[in-house]
């Protein structure tokens, strides 16, 4: 009986380090995609802006 208790919190202890580790995963991917959206952030601004300009233009 003690084995199987044993055994209980053992899975747990795993489950809760894989949750640990996903979680430190899609940090890192959310910072490294908040830094690339802030470094092409201007382009893409001047280009949509680019595209705005000549579409009023054209009207």
């Amino acid at each position: 009986m003690l084995k199987r208790i044993k055994n209980l919190f053992v899975r747990r202890d795993e489950e809760g380090q894989g949750l640990v580790e996903y979680g430190l995963i899609l940090g890192l991917i959310a910072v490294v995609a908040i830094a690339a959206l802030n470094a092409t952030g201007g382009s893409v601004n001047t280009l949509i802006q680019k595209v705005a300009s000549s579409l009023t233009t054209v009207s």
